[in-house]
């Protein structure tokens, strides 16, 4: 198992090479200049106007040469593969006086509570139901959590949010439609969107596959030998089925990361996509870069767990 667990720390190494790559050349690859300052447009209650004092060439200069923008790509890519390497994410391009470690440091928990808290849902609503389902094929609660499941799965969760926050939160008034920090309330509507998905996809594909092991050999002699039914799916069945759903676990975690960013923005949560979406207008690569890397270790650290889960409860992967 050391062993194992190594060789998948060593991988994580190019892995994460690849996608800082992939990252500051498609960030570079749009163009654009993260000190442009205006004039701008923007739109106020007159109409269009401009907004913004005009920056002088020479400030802009400065600018550039004070975060070495004005160096050659490769001198530019090394010296921000030495900062990750030394834990430095460098400053931010378009929020003054701020670093990308703090901004992550300061917004990050929130996103996180977030898709944890949704994740949390997911498991602990869609593995009973699936399991519940899969015991009674073919009954109304069957076919009620097919529907539900299939509604689930192929809602948008931008529609589910809105439909939440106008029928409980405005019309029955009984949860707050915005906000985070201040209750639980607050944190009720934007986790149970965010977990509809996954809840759903844990539920139907537990289903599946606890259908399909009871009908497995191994399962038809454990009933000969005049085992219970709860022994059977608790001890024989269920271990095996649960497989497939770990399989799936972390790539679906990342998925709700991700998704958390529209979540975030509906319901006005003060999470890292607030400044990840801003970060993108404005060109600030380092901030870009930096939320990139710490969610590329995050997906590569639950991949590794689900690897671990794979060889503790799948005999065979030990063997081999």
């Amino acid at each position: 198992m050391a062993g194992f667990i190594l060789r998948r720390l060593l991988w994580a190494i190019p892995t994460l090479w690849v996608v800082l790559t992939i990252v500051f050349f498609m960030m570079r690859s749009i163009g654009g200049d993260p000190f442009r300052h205006g004039p701008l447009l923007g739109l106020s209650n007159a109409g269009w106007v401009k907004y913004g004092d005009p920056q002088p060439p020479a400030i802009r200069r400065n600018q550039r040469e004070k975060y070495g923008l004005d160096l050659p790509w490769y001198q530019q890519y090394g010296n921000y593969l030495k900062g990750v390497v030394t834990l430095d994410l460098g400053p931010s391009l378009s929020f003054r006086y701020m670093r990308v470690t703090d901004i992550i440091r300061e917004m990050a928990p929130r996103s996180f509570e977030l898709v944890l808290l949704a994740f949390a849902w997911a498991i602990l609503v869609g593995i009973p139901v699936g399991i519940l389902a899969a015991l009674r094929p073919g009954s109304a609660f069957d076919y009620a959590v097919r529907v539900l499941t299939g509604l689930g799965m192929s809602l948008p969760s931008f529609l589910v949010a809105t439909l939440l926050i106008y029928y409980v939160s405005v019309k029955l008034a009984l949860l707050p439609t915005s906000g985070w920090d201040d209750g639980w309330q607050n944190k009720v509507l934007p986790t149970l969107t965010l977990s509809l998905v996954p809840m759903a996809y844990f539920a139907r594909l537990l289903r599946g596959t606890l259908l399909e092991t009871l009908e497995s050999d191994y399962v038809r002699m454990a009933r000969a030998k005049g085992l219970s039914r709860r022994r059977i799916v608790g001890v024989h069945a269920l271990k095996n089925s649960l497989l497939p759903m770990i399989t799936v676990a972390g790539p679906m975690f990342g998925a709700m990361v991700t998704g958390s960013f529209i979540i975030e923005n509906i319901f006005a949560i003060p999470g890292i996509s607030k400044y990840f979406v801003a970060s993108v207008i404005a060109r600030d690569y380092m901030v870009v870069m930096g939320v990139t890397i710490v969610l590329a270790v995050l997906i590569i650290c639950l991949n590794l767990l689900v690897d671990i889960a794979h060889h503790m409860l799948d005999p065979r992967l030990r063997e081999a």
